[in-house]
């Protein structure tokens, strides 16, 4: 199996494909901010993609805006096979934009403050199509920005303990593990594995949410099991053509839950379907167009 290095011009990925690196040296230059915050993904400050390419593993992944852009914009492996195909290599970015999170990390030390770093927007870190020796490549980059708080969220946290560095102990202080539960099934699926694994931050995206989803027994666990609970969800409708519905009852639901917990809710968007949403426009990213009661972005301390 051939891997290679994605080795482009600089327009490629900070032009027409910015959602791609997530922030922007184009950016940095004309404000002289090394983060570039241009991401529009509330819940973070940038995205870093070590690798491109990955696999539709479940119904979330159904309307996945990634594998758009990668169709789009014709991103395609060493045989010429796009991204998402099932049969398609994954491509590591290159070795100046791997060096972007040491410039952001010096200067949020220099500033006293952290950023927050969505890894893997275009890909997935616990991705077993993906070379050891990459992930190993992405520990140390990690375990080097001390001042950068990394999200890595999952559609395989059952690859997690196996992938994790050798030096894991009990969690980096500056690593969060995440996974996916856009529905009931998945969140029964995945969250187990999750909560297997200790981690200074445990959270989940129930993004798209396709229906109510339970996940109160995880939110607070018996302290005899010895893992820590969940302390963070994020919310989301679905975005893009044929977007699905999202009840805003089942935010409702899911937010009491979180609340009951003592854990925090981060609502980002009400998706593209706004069929349940008369004064929402675009994706719903808005927080004033939203219900009052809904207008909750809170993040664990």
């Amino acid at each position: 199996m051939i891997l290679e290095e994605v080795s482009v011009p600089t327009d490629f990925w900070h032009g027409q494909l910015s959602q791609l690196a997530g922030t922007c040296e184009a950016t940095a230059q004309t404000t002289g901010d090394p983060m570039g915050a241009i991401t529009r993904i509330a819940w973070c400050d940038a995205t870093f993609n070590p690798w491109v390419g990955c696999l539709r593993v479940s119904t979330a992944c159904d309307r996945c805006y990634a594998a758009a852009l990668s169709w789009r914009y014709g991103w395609r492996d060493g045989k010429r096979r796009d991204l998402w195909d099932v049969r398609a290599d994954r491509k590591r970015t290159s070795s100046a934009y791997w060096r972007g999170p040491l410039r952001w990390n010096q200067r949020a030390q220099a500033e006293g403050t952290r950023r927050r770093v969505f890894c893997a927007s275009m890909a997935d870190v616990f991705d077993n199509k993906v070379p050891t020796s990459w992930r190993v490549d992405l520990w140390s980059l990690i375990r080097s920005t001390p001042a950068l708080d990394w999200f890595l969220l999952t559609k395989r946290p059952q690859n997690i303990r196996e992938m994790l560095p050798t030096d894991w102990g009990e969690g980096w202080p500056n690593v969060w593990l995440g996974t996916t539960t856009e529905n009931q099934e998945e969140a029964n699926r995945r969250i187990p594995h999750l909560v297997a694994i200790p981690a200074a931050v445990r959270f989940l995206s129930v993004e798209p949410m396709l229906e109510p989803v339970d996940v109160a027994p995880w939110l607070v666990l018996p302290s005899d099991e010895g893992r820590t609970p969940i302390s963070w969800i994020i919310v989301g409708g679905e975005s893009g053509g044929g977007a699905r519905p999202m009840h805003p009852d089942w935010v409702r639901g899911l937010r009491d839950q979180v609340h009951a917990a003592g854990a925090k809710l981060f609502m980002k968007q009400i998706g593209s379907n706004h069929a349940l949403w008369p004064s929402v426009t675009g994706k719903g990213e808005d927080p004033a167009q939203w219900p009052a009661d809904l207008r909750v972005q809170d993040f664990p301390q």
